[in-house]
């Protein structure tokens, strides 16, 4: 269970959160344009960051530069 660790885990890199315009999800709750997170692990659709909440969550690759 890797996902337990991800908040103590070595940040990978950072990223710029775009835009929070989503189709189908709410994220402007938990994401800020313009905001810079850390990322703590990624696969080919989704990125995992330590969002607005303090908490680690999974978004897809379109909000983020």
């Amino acid at each position: 269970m890797i996902h337990k660790e991800w908040d103590t885990k070595e940040t990978i890199r950072t990223v710029t959160c775009n835009h929070t315009k989503a189709a189908k999800f709410l994220v402007s709750n938990v994401l800020t344009e313009g905001k810079t997170y850390d990322v703590k692990n990624e696969t080919e659709e989704f990125i995992f960051v330590v969002d607005n909440t303090g908490k680690v969550g999974g978004y897809y690759k379109t909000y983020f530069e």
